[in-house]
């Protein structure tokens, strides 16, 4: 009906809740390095794998069945189980952003893979069971559909302005200014004017690049202060750790529909927080769930003004 996949993936099932005082990304366990800074780990519960078993059913009728072909991997942030992003130095976070690139690259050139996720889990709130600092990449052998809508979005704009959606974006909040957290030479931060989530912030890139491995060293040092001011913003916010989903958007790779992508995409990265308050979730229910009818439960000019007074606060903690 909505022309995609579901991933079907039941050995997740068997995900463990990490014991209190044990954990397989921690120096010392046996499975990770003892010395590192950051890492990639094979997801032990992968949804998609370079090879695949067969299966369980054929495809029946207008039912079609694909082997889960691809790959599930967790980019460790860091040795220390009580890290954040905000918590990071900034060349540390450079680290992160070489190993993010690096690990696109590898699988960029597979070219079965047609789209490369990269993103970060935070928090119980959003179903977080391994509380060390990571993230992932999932590597699909499609385009998935909330990308495939943005990016022909993108496209149908580009052909009717001769611009790029994004592009004109940054401008348009720029000029409005009241959406915007904070700005560097080579990103915006904001709130767009659409965010489902009250504090629903975009990094956007201001220059056309379309993924990480295209990022110059300036523009990595720019990404690393974003992303550490904006988190920490986020926790110094209610005083407390904040959960979010951080979704990180490139171009699609080894695919002849968006071949074309760098001229009408570029990078940026989403983030879906839940929280609408200090203890209260915000979330995706009927409307939103089964209609993609999206509703915000607070303006976001409001909480964009809290967002910043948060950042100055992160900002005056000297950390």
């Amino acid at each position: 009906m909505l022309r995609t996949y579901t991933m079907v993936a039941s050995n997740r099932q068997a995900r463990p809740q990490m014991p209190k005082d044990w954990c397989p990304f921690c120096p010392g366990s046996g499975k990770v390095p003892d010395y590192y800074d950051v890492f990639p780990y094979a997801n032990d519960f992968p949804a998609l794998s370079v090879n695949p078993p067969l299966p369980d059913l054929e495809s029946q009728a207008m039912y079609e069945v694909e082997p889960s072909y691809g790959a599930c991997e967790v980019i460790l942030f860091s040795p220390d189980h009580h890290a954040s992003l905000s918590k990071l130095s900034i060349d540390h976070l450079i680290k992160l952003i070489d190993l993010w690139a690096a690990r696109f690259a590898v699988y960029a050139a597979d070219p079965k893979v047609k789209y490369i996720f990269e993103f970060e889990n935070r928090g119980p709130e959003v179903g977080v069971t391994m509380p060390h600092p990571h993230g992932q990449l999932y590597a699909y052998p499609f385009v998935p559909q909330k990308l495939r809508v943005e990016l022909d979005s993108c496209r149908d704009y580009y052909r009717q302005h001769g611009r790029d959606l994004l592009g004109d974006m940054n401008e348009q909040e720029l000029a409005f200014g009241q959406r915007v957290l904070m700005e560097n030479e080579s990103f915006l931060c904001y709130l767009p004017f659409f965010t489902d989530y009250p504090y629903g912030a975009f990094i956007v890139s201001r220059q056309q690049v379309g993924n990480f491995t295209e990022l110059n060293e300036s523009q990595k040092k720019d990404l690393a202060q974003m992303l550490r001011e904006l988190t920490g913003a986020f926790d110094a916010l209610f005083d407390r750790p904040f959960p979010y989903m951080m979704c990180i958007h490139q171009t699609p790779v080894n695919s002849e529909e968006y071949r074309d992508s760098a001229q009408y995409y570029r990078f940026h990265i989403e983030f879906y927080p839940p929280l609408r308050d200090a203890s209260r979730i915000k979330y995706y229910a009927g409307s939103e769930m089964g209609a993609w009818a999206a509703a915000n439960t607070r303006a976001v000019e409001e909480t964009a003004e809290e967002l910043r007074q948060a950042l100055s606060k992160f900002r005056s903690l000297g950390v």
